[in-house]
């Protein structure tokens, strides 16, 4: 891991080409930016970081904390902050509304304080409307920047701590990657990594490649190196996060298959468990089947987004699979892995989709037997072909087949979480439970919660529990 003292740094010279050493000397330039406005206030600035959006944007977040934390900044939940930054997504319409009546509130908070800054960062800004719009009405906004260039981050801040007015930095795409930068966890003994950016795949309904960029696979000995320096630091379970990962490899210049990654992560010692997400269905080989039916450590659990169970609309959607091929993978999951949690995204109400297509999804639903699906109501996304096709479907018969969809998800899976009750399995302890006193609660390798007696000492340990009662979508346990 690269390690430096930003203290050590002398700012008389000229700041460094290479990365990741220019953002360490801009986080020492803006750790004695920070300090000057700590003397001028009495006091040490806060800083608030909102995370908008997927696991990729949270583990964003945790980068752009330990940067703040580390030039100076005293990390709050108050959106009255000295320094708020909203990392945002834009996977739907009304999360870019949800930005802008959130910054009507800190315009309000901002006039109370003259030292107050404002950061916008993520997918929303990859957007030129969006950045227009801000430019136009939102001029109290101080530093704007988007997916790409995150790493970038210390650098803009401490150029934005130095001067007056708003600071735009938008990158159309990139191949760049910068490793070891800091990064500040939510939990000690658990992680995200991050093992590829962007998509490739150009669903219709989707914008994420638009905003992510195109697929680019981080170097495997860049990984590796990570996650044996999170085991050394005691973590036991980590999450593999790419938007595909089962095209990992094919960006490197010597490819390497998810699977043989996930072969080589095996191999860490202190790593206990592995999961990943998110896989789509058309990239998921029999190599990896292989290695997930052989793997002491990768979870009982796989998140397989299906979208609909009707092959005329999975064209429709680019999803480059039919309902067939979609059933036949799950079979050969399930036989290969028996104990395994399957669960899946559905939207409803696609353009175009007739009752026969949602009958198609329910039959789908209904032979696989998810334990849970995330359901959505399609909502038009400005910026991706279906957003332009005809036949919407009307907002009352979506309603009525989202329901119908919604109730035969949560009968099936209380009914395949009851199988487990009264086995005996493993939890990862992830926290103290705020319902129940003097419960702890864990997660199962399948990726269900257990409720159970216990205290803190208990965190972060693999413990044995007896599964005595489930409770739909949760089980109350007690150790065995």
């Amino acid at each position: 891991m690269f390690e430096i003292n930003i203290d050590e740094i002398d700012l008389t010279k000229q700041p460094p080409i290479e990365e990741p050493q220019r953002q360490y000397y801009f986080m020492a330039k803006a750790r004695k930016l920070v300090k000057e406005l700590e003397q001028k206030l009495g006091r040490k600035p806060s800083s608030h970081v909102s995370t908008f959006g997927c696991q990729m944007n949270a583990r964003d977040s945790e980068k752009l904390t330990a940067i703040l934390e580390m030039i100076g900044y005293q990390m709050t939940e108050e959106e009255t902050a000295d320094f708020v930054i909203y990392n945002t997504c834009t996977v739907r319409e009304n999360a870019n509304q949800k930005v802008y009546g959130h910054l009507g509130y800190l315009k309000k908070q901002k006039e109370k304080n003259p030292h107050m800054l404002i950061g916008l960062c993520g997918c929303m800004m990859q957007e030129e409307a969006v950045v227009e719009k801000l430019k136009h009405s939102y001029r109290f906004v101080d530093l704007i920047f988007g997916t790409h260039n995150i790493f970038k981050f210390a650098e803009l801040l401490s150029n934005r701590l130095e001067s007056k007015g708003m600071i735009i930095d938008i990158w159309k795409g990139t191949d760049t990657i910068v490793e070891d930068l800091p990064s500040e966890r939510k939990y000690p003994f658990k992680a995200g990594v991050n093992i590829m950016f962007g998509c490739n795949n150009f669903c219709s309904y989707c914008i994420v490649p638009y905003v992510r960029g195109r697929e680019r696979s981080r170097n495997p000995r860049d990984i590796i190196r990570e996650i044996e320096g999170l085991a050394k630091d005691g973590v036991v379970e980590i999450m593999l996060l790419g938007q595909n990962v089962n095209s990992y490899g094919k960006t490197l210049s010597e490819p390497m298959s998810f699977a043989e990654l996930l072969k080589e992560v095996e191999k860490i010692e202190g790593i206990e468990r592995i999961r990943f997400m998110t896989s789509h269905p058309k990239d998921l080989s029999d190599e990896l089947i292989e290695v997930m039916k052989n793997s002491k450590k990768i979870c009982t659990h796989l998140h397989l987004p299906v979208q609909s169970g009707s092959s005329r609309i999975l064209k429709i959607m680019n999803r480059k699979y039919d309902k067939e091929h979609y059933l036949k993978l799950a079979e050969k999951i399930k036989a290969a892995v028996p104990d395994i949690a399957l669960t899946t995204d559905i939207i409803v109400g696609f353009p175009g989709e007739t009752e026969k297509d949602f009958e198609e999804t329910m039959d789908v639903v209904r032979k696989i037997r998810y334990s849970t699906a995330f359901t959505f109501i399609y909502s038009k996304r400005t910026g991706t072909p279906a957003a332009k096709m005809e036949e919407q479907v009307p907002e009352d018969v979506v309603k009525e087949r989202f329901n119908r969809l919604l109730t035969e998800v949560q009968t099936i899976g209380a009914e395949e979480a009851k199988k487990a009750e009264g086995k005996e399995d493993y939890v990862l302890v992830e926290e103290e439970n705020s319902q129940l006193a003097g419960y702890m609660t864990g997660r199962l390798s399948n990726n269900m919660l257990v409720h159970f007696p216990g205290s803190q000492e208990l965190l972060g340990k693999l413990i044995k529990v007896r599964l005595k009662e489930c409770k739909g979508f949760y089980y109350i346990g007690e150790r065995v």
